[in-house]
């Protein structure tokens, strides 16, 4: 306990110092209806504060923007309205990937605003155009450390014009979108612009190098002139239609047709409290997963996608670290790649006030016979409480409860308590997290059933240092969580120095040391990776890297690294060594590419890795990319070497802002799989879409079908 209180003790020094605040914008109420076109020619933006004079963040950020960015805000009973002028004095064309939402910040030019209506500086908004006006929307968790979350969708509107040197943005955001307190005249705000013609990237609001340019901590304040007008009533209506006909060569069942239809509601409790419900909701996604080779003994984690479970998710799925995560969503409507249907859910989440959130899901799934799962009831409840500058306590309770009709099936469920303490120091520089988490199941009654850990960071430009350290008992049962390891400790410590020539060609060069050991209860090495690295960034955007590993591994049990089913090799000890290199080009031009290598001994032999990417970008409106990786796994008889091969080709089509097609082709040895995946999307109003998806799957080894399917999905975004 004592620990427990000199670590809240100490970051709570480290948290509150306060800085003077010298960047402040001061909103005005519109003084007429503001066209969305593009030109800035109402009386309004003439006469608004003007935001300029952007610090650059890259290549260096001790100097002002050598692009010129000017921007503006208004806002009237319905929306705020946010424009920019961005000034280019260079020429040739815009670098743009194309004309899809969602778009990579970093290899796009484009103009950003992020918002903190509540002036917490960890959870905010963020809303991007490029000059094409392609539209990319996300949410910001933990203050923005990270970037921006762009699985989050809504709507909002924008219009820009393409000038000689220069394109204008002007973005309405309907209040609704927001979270927000009335009562709140004061925000927090930073707009930024992604000059990649120049290869400049620069924030009204100065953002150090080391850190993203979506960080909240470095963020001006929006006053108001007025208390932000109430968004009134928020209700949103998602009804969606699905048709899927799907065929399955293995079991021949013959072709099948299945129609489903549902409904999502997003409910506006408060300005910053959202109820979320859905009935009979789909979750088969109409994206694909990307595949992947699998060289571990462990499960690989896939991020949730589904939009229900996206808003203030960070409630909900940052509790615990990436390895250890007491609840994830993915095991709520899918088991091993099949969709379990879902018969409903609601979910709660959002601000109560200043200092405290909240987040309450339950999930109703049905029992499916044929992969021998009951009915379960899944119930999450969690509070986070602010403390400090921008860091929080927060706890967690999760329930999975077996349900048979209308009764409780007492015997059968599993449970979880947990706290977590999350540090973030004002200016950044300090990271950190402290948990326990406890489950409970009837069949586990034995000790070890927690984990914890601890995780402490130090960014500066010129140096990083992390410690980690994780444990987890052999009784830890996390049902609805991600736990790939069970009964271990891991230590995880880190450090990296970095430099900054004075150079043409060079922007900075780093050298790390990074070591991953796993031990066991009598402190005997489990797992132990020791690295040390070299990293080069060059300032038009390529990279090398160099990396040298020292490797040991204690298998528990016997372990067929092919994953070709064969001998596998037994319990016991095994040391060995690799080195890595790798090379990325200049994303900027239309034609990139990157290449890595690994090499070294691997268990009781050898293993070598290529893999190489090619993308050819037709801008605006195509992307053509491969990838191919080879693994050549050398081992002595009586094991078996295997040649793992996974090629993936992407093929993306926008044909204009609202129509994207999308094909995949991955060639996998390992799953004996190829799979064809393409999906037309059009949008045809806002947040409204027509998806037609259409999937094979053959075997790698006699190109025999396995199944096939078509899905065609509506779905409607209603304001009512």
């Amino acid at each position: 306990m004592r620990y427990f209180l000199f670590i809240l003790y100490f970051c709570g020094f480290l948290t509150t110092v306060e800085g003077q605040e010298k960047y402040i914008y001061c909103i005005k109420k519109a003084q007429e209806k503001i066209q969305l076109d593009g030109k800035l020619d109402e009386q309004t933006w003439k006469s608004a504060q003007v935001a300029t004079n952007f610090w650059q963040s890259f290549p260096y950020d001790t100097s002002y923007c050598k692009s010129k960015t000017e921007a503006m805000m208004t806002y009237d009973d319905n929306f705020l309205y946010v424009a920019a002028v961005c000034y280019d004095s260079l020429d040739g064309e815009y670098v743009v990937q194309s004309l899809k939402r969602d778009f990579s910040y970093p290899r796009t030019d484009a103009f950003a605003v992020y918002l903190d209506p509540l002036c917490d500086k960890t959870n905010g908004f963020n809303f991007t155009v490029s000059p094409y006006n392609v539209q990319r929307e996300g949410i910001l968790n933990d203050g923005g450390t990270m970037g921006v979350t762009t699985s989050w969708d809504n709507k909002w509107y924008s219009k820009t014009q393409i000038e000689p040197y220069k394109w204008t943005v002007e973005m309405a955001i309907p209040f609704k979108t927001l979270r927000y307190k009335t009562e709140n005249k004061q925000w927090r705000v930073n707009f930024s612009r992604n000059d990649l013609k120049r290869n400049e990237n620069g924030a009204w609001y100065p953002v150090p190098r080391q850190f993203n340019i979506a960080h909240l901590a470095y963020t001006g304040v929006l006053e108001w002139d007025s208390h932000p007008p109430a968004p009134g009533a928020n209700v949103v209506l998602i009804p969606y239609g699905i048709v899927r006909g799907e065929e399955d060569y293995i079991t021949k069942t013959g072709f099948q047709t299945k129609f489903n239809t549902g409904l999502d509601a997003k409910i506006g409790i408060t300005p910053s409290l959202n109820l979320d419900l859905t009935f009979n909701p789909d979750f088969s996604q109409v994206e694909v997963d990307r595949q992947v080779t699998n060289l571990s003994r462990f499960t690989l984690f896939f991020p949730e996608r589904r939009n229900f479970f996206l808003e203030n998710s960070d409630l909900f799925e940052r509790f615990g670290f990436s390895k250890i995560r007491p609840f994830f969503s993915r095991k709520i409507g899918l088991y091993n790649g099949k969709v379990v249907p879902i018969l409903g859910g609601a979910r709660l989440s959002g601000k109560i006030n200043q200092n405290w959130r909240i987040g309450a899901m339950t999930m109703q799934t049905e029992g499916v016979r044929d992969l021998q799962l009951d009915s379960y009831n899944y119930s999450v409840l969690a509070l986070q409480r602010k403390v400090f500058a921008r860091s929080n306590i927060a706890a967690i309770m999760v329930n999975k409860q077996a349900i048979n009709g209308t009764d409780i099936q007492y015997g059968q469920y599993n449970r979880l308590a947990g706290i977590d303490y999350n540090l973030a120091s004002k200016d950044g520089k300090w990271q950190g997290k402290l948990f326990y988490h406890h489950t409970f199941s009837p069949s586990k009654k034995a000790p070890d059933q927690n984990a914890h850990a601890s995780w402490i960071m130090y960014n500066t430009r010129k140096i990083q240092v992390h410690w980690n350290h994780e444990f987890v008992g052999n009784n830890y049962n996390a049902e609805v969580g991600f736990v790939p390891r069970k009964n271990y400790t891991r230590l995880e410590p880190m450090a990296y120095l970095f430099f900054y020539p004075k150079s043409k060609t060079i922007n900075n060069y780093s050298f790390g040391l990074y070591s991953d050991m796993y031990f066991n209860r009598k402190g005997e090495f489990l797992d132990r990776l020791i690295s040390v690295s070299h990293a080069t960034n060059f300032q038009n955007s390529a990279r090398i890297d160099i990396s040298a590993d020292d490797i040991y591994t204690y298998l528990f049990f016997p372990f067929d690294p092919s994953g070709t089913n064969s001998t596998p090799l037994p319990v016991g000890d095994y040391y060995y060594k690799q080195v890595n290199a790798s090379y990325t080009s200049n994303f900027r031009k239309a034609f990139s590419y990157s290449s890595s290598v690994s090499y070294g001994s691997y268990f009781t032999g050898n293993k070598f890795t290529g893999i190489g990417e090619i993308n050819y970008r037709w801008q605006p409106y195509a992307v053509l990319g491969i990838k191919a990786e080879y693994n050549q796994i050398m081992l002595p008889k009586p094991y078996k070497s295997a040649d793992l091969v996974l090629i993936g080709t992407t093929i993306e089509v926008t044909f204009t802002n609202n129509l994207f097609f999308t094909t995949f082709l991955q060639y996998n040895t390992q799953a004996n799989n190829i799979n064809i995946n393409s999906r037309l999307q059009w949008r045809f109003k806002p947040m409204s879409d027509l998806f037609i998806v259409y999937t094979e799957n053959y075997a790698t080894q006699t190109i025999g079908i396995k199944n096939r399917a078509v899905v065609i999905k509506l779905s409607y975004w209603l304001n009512v």
